[in-house]
């Protein structure tokens, strides 16, 4: 290939590298996932560009290759959840283990000037629900409802009839059905709760932290498979299981999935901070709804976070 077409290649397909990353994040739920994929996207892209003929825009073409892409993939990956919802939740004589076998959802950076269609779209509950469908309803679902593409359009991306299409994101729909449609507040919108819950962590202020809690609050803690709901059981959990200690945390703010998100960083003996987990925080009605704490510290480099605090 020249290296006027590698040039040509670069121009036309380049400024979609982020939302391709996106797509390829909700069909898969990981992160380190959808970059090797997204590697994949442009390398067959770059070897075909020769022979497209613009039939479609450069941007549907390399969706196309996308989604193929991941559909491959998913042949040979089970689905990625999270601890909510796999089990009842824990109690008081459950122990923590970890659970490494299980490939968990991961947390997604998201940039707080993203286009709308990528905050909504990412929120951990929503990549969450899309992973329990199959992959082909998995991606109607995503080109139908969150890329707006039409059902002929659609078809074409899958090599799908119309009607199969149709029938596809009926049955997403229906296995969706009850996934919350409520409002999630957005990060700066929930700064003065947020100031808050960073002074009351970093404290270890116990009765601060679940003031701020829905009744119905859930925490989670992936490789962990327990979780807890209700801020008395939060609580314990804090009191009895979280080894921080007050004022041995540091929080540094960042944005996951169009959420609030925290580096969590634990003193240790030597008096440095270092990191612990990471924690995506659920805010509706100024209450937090839910903590999903990542304890998968190749993310803190992924979000830009340094190695101590």
């Amino acid at each position: 290939m020249t290296v006027e077409v590698t040039a040509d290649f670069a121009t036309a397909a380049d400024p979609f590298r982020r939302e391709l990353l996106a797509h390829c994040y909700r069909m898969l739920g990981s992160v380190h996932d959808a970059e090797d994929l997204v590697q994949e996207t442009y390398l067959r892209a770059w070897k075909a560009y020769g022979k497209f003929e613009g039939r479609s825009s450069v941007r549907t073409w390399l969706y196309r290759i996308a989604t193929n892409v991941c559909l491959t993939a998913l042949d040979t990956r089970t689905k990625r959840p999270l601890p909510f919802g796999l089990s009842t939740s824990a109690t008081e004589t459950d122990s923590l283990t970890q659970d490494h076998e299980v490939p968990w959802l991961e947390p997604f950076p998201t940039d707080p000037a993203a286009i709308v269609t990528e905050r909504e779209s990412t929120r951990l509950a929503f990549v969450a629900a899309l992973q329990h469908l199959p992959p082909r309803q998995r991606a109607v679902l995503i080109l139908r409802d969150v890329l707006r593409m039409t059902a002929a359009e659609t078809a074409d991306e899958l090599d799908m009839t119309v009607a199969a299409v149709n029938s596809a994101l009926q049955r997403a729909h229906a296995q969706l059905k009850d996934l919350t449609e409520e409002q999630i507040t957005e990060p700066a919108e929930a700064k003065p709760l947020l100031d808050r819950w960073v002074k009351a962590f970093e404290a270890k202020d116990i009765p601060a932290i679940i003031g701020m809690f829905a009744e119905d609050v859930v925490w989670e803690m992936p490789p962990f498979p327990q979780w807890y709901q209700g801020p008395e059981m939060v609580a314990w959990h804090l009191t009895n299981q979280c080894p921080a200690v007050p004022h041995g945390a540091r929080m540094i703010a960042v944005e996951a999935n169009g959420q609030p998100a925290y580096g969590l960083y634990l003193r240790e003996e030597d008096g440095v901070f270092r990191p612990f987990n990471l924690q995506v925080l659920e805010v509706r009605d100024d209450r937090i709804t839910r903590v999903s704490s990542f304890f998968d510290l190749s993310l803190f480099p992924r979000f830009g976070l340094p190695s101590t605090a």
